[in-house]
């Protein structure tokens, strides 16, 4: 199913200046895709910040849609005696 994922300059976000516009729409993408950050070319800053900035946008698209997010997950060890 194809799905039209925003551009940052669509929903208002400021690119700056210093960074490179093309490497942080590709991260800000891959955000909204949600891919994580697990290859050397993702490490640069731009695509970070652009990644960063998806997140942040997604946690507040869904805070005004009403979802919930649940707690992360957590390991437990028990010990039988």
């Amino acid at each position: 199913m194809a799905y039209h994922y925003p551009t940052p300059q669509e929903l208002g976000i400021k690119i700056p200046a210093n960074l490179v516009p093309e490497r942080f729409c590709s991260g800000f993408r891959h955000g909204l895709k949600g891919g994580q950050i697990d290859k050397v070319q993702y490490l640069r800053r731009s695509f970070r910040l652009g990644y960063r900035m998806s997140k942040l946008f997604l946690r507040e698209y869904r805070r005004q849609q009403g979802i919930l997010t649940f707690p992360t997950k957590g390991q437990f060890r028990f010990r039988a005696s």
